[in-house]
């Protein structure tokens, strides 16, 4: 399952003032998705979801829903300070700032 693995995890934070979670992989990003409130959920959410029961079914990768999920992260307000963001296609290898 090593496949389903973010290459840099997504770093959160899920409810203010509190510590930073990381979501290392598909699957984890999928339990907090299915937590996520029901009228709280958009078109992010739903890419998001998509694109990481794709990867977890194999029509997707862990990056597309790395990057799904760090996108919805971000617009949702819940993404570390500290986040790097992943990489687009044909960035440099390198990480870069959100």
């Amino acid at each position: 399952m090593r496949e389903l693995q973010f290459a840099i995890p997504v770093r959160i934070v899920p409810t203010p003032n509190q510590p930073v979670e990381e979501i290392y992989g598909v699957e984890q990003a999928m339990d907090f998705l299915s937590e996520w409130p029901t009228g709280k959920q958009g078109k992010l959410y739903q890419t998001a979801f998509n694109a990481c029961f794709g990867a977890s079914v194999g029509v997707a990768t862990a990056e597309d829903a790395c990057r799904a999920f760090a996108a919805f992260c971000r617009a949702s307000g819940i993404m570390a300070k500290d986040m790097m963001r992943p990489r687009k296609r044909g960035d440099d290898p390198e990480m870069l700032p959100v």
